[in-house]
């Protein structure tokens, strides 16, 4: 089944640069790249996903029923031979690499398979994309948490050092360089030259996240159960914004790299308006929209892992170059998200109230006059 009926939306900023177009994206079975995903095929496009069964029970991937809309393979992408077959067969245009564990904590626990996953998995994409003519554009996700955190009261920029304390930190900035790398070493120089990108984004937020040891499924689990909600730092401080926004900045940052190869092909970081808001500034919003509950601090928090206490982002150079910004506050987030989840309480159709919240917040960019959505061109 072809995917493209489902694309009514004509985004003019994008003007159907995605219609028809085989996209790949690594991780499709995960929360970011399930709404990456969901708003491709809402643009018309043939999307094939490589990742591993869906992380969480439930999912969005499942809720949204994205599997009977896409080319799915369920793929280890540290094999390398599974990765290059898939793309060989399927000749992408787009590759968006989100594929990775993504959990601080669980990087404690499981340091070789984040480093594996996060370093070769990107080594093996790169690769085959080398190995092959198809692919234009390639753009890595990775984490703001690539920076070397020094714990104090700055937002890093793209010109910042590298580093990591936590292995899922240092594997994000390993990433990095590694699509540096490629990038320089066989990419902009070549006949058939892949203009390559990575995002550094900041903490999301949205409906249909279910992972372990993350803030707002832990106050939706807490909440279900009439328990209190537990945070490890309350006072911790990170650059929160909904989903939507990495996901806009992604495909903004695709649809220029396609119409300019070397113009567009660097690091971009994608974070708020606002970065000084605390965990316990989150939850005290997620509990006046769930209507109820309250909540504590872990009693183990001081035995847990390292995790940063203050990470802010500067994304400036993506305002400046791409005329990108946010469309949601913070309030407007929290309220997109929690009303995702009540929707799905009442087991409706997902898939088409995902689409819903997306087209909303398209609405709200326009209306809002955010400079991105009104341009045809940058």
């Amino acid at each position: 089944m072809h995917p493209g009926k489902f694309g009514k939306m004509k985004n003019i900023i994008f003007e159907n640069a995605f219609l028809d177009k085989t996209v790949l994206v690594t991780g499709h079975t995960g929360f970011i790249g399930s709404w990456l995903v969901t708003w491709l095929i809402h643009l018309g496009a043939k999307v094939v996903g490589i990742s591993l069964e869906p992380p969480t029970n439930p999912s969005l991937y499942e809720s949204n029923g994205l599997k009977e809309l896409i080319i799915d393979y369920k793929r280890d992408i540290r094999d390398y031979s599974k990765v290059e077959a898939v793309i060989k067969e399927n000749r992408p245009e787009f590759v968006f690499h989100l594929a990775a564990q993504s959990l601080v904590l669980r990087s404690y626990k499981e340091p070789s398979e984040t480093f594996s996953t996060n370093i070769m998995g990107t080594v093996n994409i790169l690769e085959a994309i080398r190995n092959s003519d198809s692919a234009s554009v390639f753009v890595n996700f990775t984490s703001d948490k690539c920076y070397e955190n020094k714990e104090i009261d700055y937002p890093y920029n793209e010109n910042d050092k590298l580093g990591g304390h936590d292995p899922y930190s240092a594997s994000k900035a390993t990433s990095e360089i590694i699509t540096n790398s490629f990038r320089q070493s066989f990419f902009e120089n070549n006949k058939n030259q892949v203009s390559i990108s990575t995002i550094r984004s900041g903490n999301v937020i949205g409906g249909g996240d279910w992972a372990e040891d993350r803030l707002i499924p832990d106050c939706i689990r807490h909440f279900k159960k009439n328990e209190k909600i537990t945070i490890r730092n309350p006072k911790a401080v990170r650059p929160w914004q909904h989903v939507f926004e990495p996901i806009s900045g992604m495909l903004l940052l695709a649809y220029n790299m396609k119409k300019n190869p070397t113009k567009f092909n660097e690091s971009w970081n994608i974070g708020p308006n606002s970065t000084n808001i605390t965990v316990r500034e989150v939850v005290e919003k997620v509990i006046v929209e769930l209507g109820n509950g309250s909540w504590e601090e872990s009693q183990g928090h001081n035995t847990n892992p390292h995790e940063t206490n203050v990470l802010k982002l500067d994304s400036s150079k993506i305002q400046n170059k791409l005329n990108w910004t946010q469309s949601l506050t913070l309030d407007e987030a929290i309220v997109y998200t929690i009303q995702w989840y009540k929707e799905f309480t009442e087991k409706n159709n997902m898939f088409d109230f995902s689409i819903k919240q997306i087209e909303s917040y398209l609405a709200k960019a326009n209306l809002s006059n955010v400079k991105w959505i009104k341009e045809h061109n940058v």
